[in-house]
């Protein structure tokens, strides 16, 4: 049958435990990679894959050798992985790509994926608001605060990693639910994008909700990957038609 298919995920946030451990969730990544492996031709990993992360010139957080094990596993059988930096694990540096040819991304991307253009990105810091976080954003990616943070030693800088990353994290119930076109800053966001390029879809994380959102345009779709916390969903796309789908459980109801 060959490779034909290209899959989004997004949102594992492995270190934290919710509806099921950061383990139990890991080991539910492994079989999902599984699953795909004698298909995919591309798979996309798309921003918070670790809760918290950073590398220090020799040291990398502990833990996480099944799904870093699988992931070398593909590559080893020349499966492309793109890995895009998320608000979590944004001092992701160099690990992937020099031990197991992953590149990271820091930024948007445009690409196109069967004669289709797609727009990807993890999502953090689009589109209007959000004006504290992305003030958090511009020091965390500034390379002295990075030199210095590194100078810690690694029991204390982990430790004060997971402490930001649970104060950061978002708690409202209304994020539950799609709140509207006017008040989803992805979906403000798209919306001015195709005012000045012609994407077919965009592919976003970062919302922790499945969304399938059809824009005004009339052919362009938004897409949010949803969580491994509560939905587990992946996006899956062949012949250039994406489909949300959900592992291991019922299919997904995509929100609108």
């Amino acid at each position: 049958m060959g490779r034909t298919k290209t899959y989004f995920a997004s949102d594992f946030h492995l270190g934290l435990d919710a509806s099921i451990s950061s383990l139990e969730r890991e080991k539910k990544i492994v079989r999902w990679l599984d699953s795909i492996k004698d298909d995919a031709k591309a798979i996309y990993l798309v921003g918070d894959v670790f809760d918290y992360w950073f590398e220090y010139g020799a040291v990398i957080p502990k833990g996480y050798t099944r799904l870093l094990g699988k992931l070398a596993e593909l590559r080893d059988s020349s499966i492309p992985i793109y890995f895009f930096i998320g608000n979590h694990d944004m001092w992701m540096f160099r690990y992937l790509d020099e031990e197991m040819g992953i590149p990271i991304y820091r930024q948007p991307i445009q690409r196109e994926i069967d004669g289709k253009t797609f727009f990807i990105g993890h999502g953090d810091g689009l589109g209007p608001g959000d004006h504290g976080y992305k003030m958090i954003k511009s020091i965390f990616s500034n390379r002295l605060c990075q030199w210095l943070f590194a100078r810690i030693h690694p029991n204390l800088g982990i430790r004060i990693m997971k402490y930001v990353s649970g104060r950061s994290r978002h708690t409202h119930d209304e994020e539950d639910a799609f709140l509207g076109q006017d008040k989803e800053w992805l979906v403000q966001f798209c919306e001015s994008t195709i005012k000045k390029e012609d994407i077919d879809f965009f592919v976003f994380g970062h919302r922790h909700l499945p969304i399938e959102h059809q824009l005004s345009n009339g052919h362009s779709i938004y897409y949010n990957l949803g969580d491994w916390l509560q939905y587990f969903t992946y996006l899956e796309v062949e012949d250039g038609i994406p489909s949300l789908k959900t592992f291991e459980e019922s299919s997904p109801s995509a929100i609108d």
